[in-house]
């Protein structure tokens, strides 16, 4: 009997000996992960705000459409020379992003959709990572809008704009709080006259950002998407309130209302209308077969002096129509399509407060006192030359 009970002791002891030791086990593989380290926490950074005009009264934009970023040096680039192919890659894109912030030093950066290119991102987290990185790094305040390819890889329209809400330097936001709206990306932004200036105080520009949609069926066809009615009524909402009167401090019985322009991916059916252009025109636009009446609501606002669009890639021009600009941004990315030999390419926006020559006068208004130009740079000289280094 003794000798039973010393074996059954034994075995109690082994088997609780075997439990201490896997929870032990478990318990420092598992650890890391169950518990927030602060070592780990990232604070987002911010950029200076608010967006301000420079002391020389300009302020500079550079619009960046169609990245088309995949999966970094692993994926090939589209519809360049033979010569160029063997070496090149996303990393030609980060490349051309980079030299064009150097060269231009813009005021602010506004991505203007198919900033990933879904099916060639196996995550689409580390493809936003390597597509914004350059303005990342130059820590200025950059936004951006979605395109139709973006949500292809691994997150949701919501999830992408909530990531790039997120991001360093972001000031793009997901939507405004307390509206029921279509889409996911539709904002706006308030840029400020230069600091000790008269107009320090006040809003001399504003940005409107949409999400102008993927894809859809009407009908039975398979469409582009398009900017719907309650995104046109939050927009009306926002362009009242910002022309209203004393929506500044202070603000002088003469101060006029502020113009804007608009961002967003696929172009509205109105440009195919356009007759003269500065520019290419080397592909039919590629619009929704719906027309929701976007053009209409813009000019009925009164604010709105140039849209900025991109999806079609080969397109680089600028038109006037009832009074505003419809502008290609022109295609970035290397992984994007386009044409062999015919340069990638982005714009540049400059607004100013003073007269300045040489460039394409889109629309002058005047704001108390102060001449306003709003000017758009010819895209040839923002061409990228080839670079395999």
């Amino acid at each position: 009997m003794k000798s039973e009970s010393g074996k059954t002791w034994l075995h109690s002891i082994l088997y609780l000996s075997c439990i201490i030791f896997f929870l032990q086990l478990i318990h420092a593989l598992i650890s890391g992960h169950l518990f927030l380290s602060h070592a780990n926490v990232k604070l987002k950074k911010q950029p200076d705000l608010p967006l301000r005009f420079r002391a020389d009264g300009t302020f500079k934009i550079l619009q960046v459409a169609d990245i088309h970023y995949g999966n970094g040096i692993l994926t090939r680039c589209r519809d360049v020379l033979a010569s160029e192919f063997d070496h090149c890659s996303d990393l030609n894109s980060t490349r051309f992003l980079k030299r064009i912030i150097d060269a231009e030093k813009p005021d602010f950066i506004a991505f203007t959709g198919d900033n990933i290119f879904g099916t060639s991102s196996p995550d689409a987290a580390e493809s936003l990572f390597e597509a914004f990185g350059p303005a990342m790094e130059s820590r200025l305040p950059w936004a951006a809008v979605l395109g139709n390819h973006d949500q292809e890889s691994t997150m949701t329209r919501e999830e992408l704009m909530s990531f790039i809400s997120l991001m360093d330097y972001s000031v793009s936001q997901t939507n405004p709080l307390a509206e029921d709206i279509d889409g996911f990306g539709n904002y706006n932004l308030r840029i400020w006259g230069a600091p000790g200036s008269h107009l320090a105080n006040h809003s001399v520009l504003n940005l409107y950002f949409l999400d102008s949609g993927d894809r859809a069926i009407v009908n039975g066809v398979r469409t582009y998407g398009w900017i719907k009615e309650s995104q046109l009524r939050w927009l009306r909402g926002v362009s009242k309130v910002l022309q209203g009167p004393n929506l500044d401090n202070n603000q002088p019985e003469d101060f006029s209302s502020p113009p804007a322009l608009a961002f967003f991916h696929i172009p509205i059916p109105e440009i195919r209308q356009v007759k003269e252009i500065v520019g290419q025109y080397q592909e039919y636009a590629a619009c929704s077969l719906v027309n929701s009446g976007v053009l209409q609501t813009l000019v009925s606002m009164g604010d709105v002096k140039a849209v900025f669009t991109g999806h079609d890639h080969t397109n680089d021009f600028c038109g006037n129509l009832n009074g505003i600009w419809l502008c290609y941004g022109g295609g970035f990315g290397y992984h994007a399509y386009g044409r062999a030999g015919w340069p990638r390419r982005a714009r540049v926006i400059l607004a100013e407060l003073a007269s300045l020559v040489g460039l394409v006068v889109i629309e002058m208004t005047q704001m108390e006192g102060v001449k306003w130009l709003l000017k758009v740079c010819n895209l040839a000289v923002l061409f990228d030359s080839f670079d395999t280094a």
